[in-house]
C-alpha cells in the first residue's frame, strides 16, 4: 500500500512530540462536600501513564505496544504506587495523531503481578505505513506514540531511516541524546544494551562527578529492579525517543549485573540465578516485547529476526545469555582461551540460528545489532595480542565461524552494529586480521553511549593508538551520542552524532562523521570530519590514550 501523507492536516510528527499532542487529561476524583463541615476532600488521583508509551518489533501488519501505569515511579516496591489490582487500559491505533481515524481499538489488563505493564500485540494492519497509538484508563490519556508497521516481505523499499543507540547511565549526565534522536525522526531505532545501570547512587561515578542519583540500592531484587526502570522511563527524553519509532531492543550487562557470563555473576553472588531472574522479569514489563519474550525462570529468549521487505534483515544477537565465561579473569588479556575453538559468545543454538538466517537471505543488507565490540581491536603494538576478553576478542573462533558463515552464505552486505564500549568507532571486518591485506567481508559501526562516561572529549581520530595497530578501524570519537544511518538498496549512510556535553541538558547535536557503505563493496568510504573548532582537543600522550580507553571500558570504579 503506497505511503499516506502523515501530515496531510498541518500537523508534523515533531508537533506529536514536542508541542504535547495528545496530552494528559489530568481529570481529579474529588468529592462534594455537602456542608461547611464536611470532611476534607481526598487527594485528586495522580495521573498513571507517568512512564511514557513505546512500540517494538514491528511485522508487516501490527507491532508491540506497551505502557506502564505508575503514579508513583519511585516506590520502593517497584509498583509504582499502584493499588494491588488489576486495572483495564483501554487502547486505540489510528492513522493520524489526532485520532480521528481510528483504524483498532480494545480494552487490556494490566496486572499487579507484572507491575501493571501493558504489552498489546496487534495485527491486521496495513504494512510498511505509519501509526499513531495512545492509551487510557479512568480519566486519564497517555502521550501519544508514533510508530510503523515493517513493509511487506517482497516489497523493494527504497529507503529506511534507522538510529541505533546504547549505554545510557542515569546518573553520569542527561538524556539530550535521546531527545535529538527523536527529532530525527527516525523509522526504527535499536537499543543495543545498558539500557539501565544496577548501581546504587555514587556507585559508578564519571570523571568529574555524577549530576543525578539513582534511587534505591544496586538493584539485586524485583522491586529493586522495576523502580530502576521506572525512574530511568519517567525521563521525558527517553519518553520521546520512545514515542518516535519502534524499537527493537536487547540487553547488553547492566540491565543484570557488570560483565556477567550465563550463570556466572562478575563477583561471587550466591543470590545471582534469582538476581538474574528477577532482572529478566523486569526487562520484559518495562520493554516493548512480544509474548515469545515473556521470560521462564531464569531464561528469557531474546535473539530473534526482524525483515524490512527487501532491503534489511536484523539479526538480533543476545551475546549474554549464552556466553563461556570470559577468559583469564576478563580484562584486557593476552589469553590462550580466547583462541579456544570450543568458546563461544552466543551459544551454539543462537549460532546456527543466525548462520541458517544468512543461507536464507535474500535482503540486500543483513545487519546484525549486538553488544560487544566485533572486530579485533589489540592495545599492543608488540607481538603480545591484549585484548579485551569480554569482547568477541575473547571468542575468536566464534566470531570466525560467523564471519565465515555469511561469506560463504554469500550474503550480500554484512553489517554489525554494537555498543558497549562508550565511544563511536567504525571498523571492517576481516576473515584474517593479521594481514592488513587481506580483503574485507563487512563493515561494523559502534556507537557511542548516551550519557554513560560523561562529557568525554573530541578529538582527531588518527591520535587513537588502536587505529595504528589495528589498520581496519577507521574511526574513533569519545564524545557521546548516538548513530543516523540511511539504508538504501545502493547505499547505507551512517552519522556519528555527537553532543559536545552532557553534564548540563539541552546541548545541540552535531554529526562529527559520516561513512558510507556501498552495495557489494565491504568497507567504509568516509565523507565527512569536521567537528566545532572549539571542541578539537590537542593530541594526548598515546601510553594514556590506551590506559583511558582500557578504563572506560572496565566499568568498575
Amino acid at each position: 500500500m503506497p505511503q499516506q501523507n502523515p501530515t496531510a492536516d498541518g500537523l508534523g510528527r515533531r508537533t506529536l512530540l514536542l508541542g504535547g499532542l495528545g496530552g494528559i487529561a489530568a481529570g481529579s476524583l474529588v468529592a462534594s462536600p455537602q456542608s461547611a463541615y464536611a470532611a476534607p476532600k481526598p487527594a485528586a488521583v495522580k495521573d498513571p501513564f507517568t512512564l511514557g508509551v513505546a512500540s517494538g518489533d514491528p511485522s508487516p501488519d501490527g507491532f508491540v505496544l506497551w505502557t506502564r501505569l505508575a503514579r508513583n515511579p519511585l516506590a520502593e516496591d517497584g509498583l509504582g504506587g499502584m493499588a494491588y489490582k488489576p486495572i483495564e487500559v483501554e487502547w486505540q491505533v489510528a492513522t493520524d495523531e489526532r485520532f480521528r481515524r481510528i483504524v483498532q481499538a480494545d480494552t487490556v489488563t494490566a496486572y499487579p503481578q507484572a507491575a501493571h505493564s501493558v504489552h498489546v500485540e496487534v495485527n491486521g494492519l496495513d504494512s510498511g505505513r505509519e501509526y499513531f497509538y495512545r492509551f487510557r484508563t479512568g480519566k486519564f490519556t497517555s502521550m501519544v506514540g508514533r510508530t510503523l508497521t515493517a513493509p511487506d516481505a517482497n516489497a523493494l523499499v527504497p529507503s529506511l531511516a534507522m538510529s541505533f543507540v546504547s549505554c545510557s547511565q542515569f546518573e553520569h549526565g542527561f538524556f539530550t541524546a535521546y531527545r535529538r534522536l527523536a527529532e530525527d525522526q527516525p523509522e526504527l531505532v535499536l537499543h543495543l544494551g545498558d539500557y539501565q545501570y544496577e548501581y546504587r547512587a555514587g556507585g559508578y561515578v564519571a570523571p568529574g562527578g555524577n549530576v543525578r542519583d539513582h534511587e534505591g540500592p544496586e538493584t539485586e531484587t524485583l522491586a529493586n529492579y522495576r523502580q530502576r526502570h521506572a525512574q530511568y522511563k519517567n525521563d521525558p527524553d527517553l519518553q520521546a525517543a520512545h514515542a518516535i519509532a519502534p524499537w527493537l531492543v536487547v540487553w547488553d550487562d547492566h540491565e543484570l549485573d557488570n560483565n556477567w557470563a550465563d550463570e556466572i555473576p562478575e563477583n561471587n553472588q550466591p543470590n545471582f540465578l534469582a538476581r538474574r531472574a528477577a532482572a529478566f522479569q523486569a526487562y520484559y514489563e518495562n520493554m516493548p516485547l512480544r509474548r515469545t519474550s515473556i521470560p521462564r525462570g531464569i531464561d528469557m529468549q531474546l535473539y530473534r529476526r526482524i525483515r524490512w521487505g527487501k532491503l534489511a534483515n536484523f539479526h538480533m544477537l543476545d551475546t549474554r545469555q549464552y556466553r563461556d565465561d570470559q577468559g583469564c579473569g576478563d580484562g584486557y588479556d593476552d589469553c590462550p582461551a580466547a583462541i579456544d575453538p570450543a568458546r563461544s559468545i552466543t551459544g551454539a543454538e543462537q549460532e546456527e540460528w543466525l548462520i541458517d538466517g544468512f543461507h536464507k537471505s535474500k535482503a540486500r543488507w543483513d545487519i546484525l545489532g549486538q553488544q560487544v565490540f566485533f572486530a579485533q581491536r589489540d592495545n599492543n603494538a608488540g607481538p603480545a595480542k591484549i585484548t579485551s576478553q569480554d569482547a568477541w576478542d575473547g571468542y575468536v573462533a566464534s566470531r570466525q565461524r560467523i564471519t565465515q558463515g555469511w561469506v560463504d552464505a554469500k550474503v550480500r552486505n554484512a553489517v554489525v552494529l554494537t555498543g558497549d564500549v562508550h565511544a563511536h568507532w567504525a571498523s571492517e571486518l576481516k576473515l584474517d586480521y593479521d594481514d592488513p591485506t587481506s580483503r574485507t567481508v563487512g563493515s561494523e559501526l559502534i556507537c557511542s553511549s548516551i550519557t554513560t562516561g560523561g562529557d568525554g572529549a573530541d578529538s582527531n581520530p588518527a591520535d587513537h593508538p588502536f587505529l595504528q595497530i589495528n589498520p581496519h578501524l577507521r574511526f574513533y570519537n569519545n564524545l557521546r551520542g548516538y548513530v543516523s544511518t540511511k539504508i538504501t538498496p545502493t547505499h547505507m549512510q551512517a552519522d556519528f552524532r555527537c553532543l559536545p556535553q552532557v553534564k548540563e541538558a539541552g546541548a545541540a547535536a552535531f554529526t562529527r562523521a559520516t561513512f558510507i557503505i556501498e552495495d557489494r563493496e565491504p568497507g567504509l568510504h568516509q565523507t565527512f570530519d569536521r567537528p566545532p573548532a572549539t571542541l578539537r582537543k590537542a593530541a594526548a600522550d598515546p601510553a594514556q590514550i590506551i590506559a583511558d580507553t582500557v578504563a572506560w571500558e572496565t566499568e568498575r570504579p
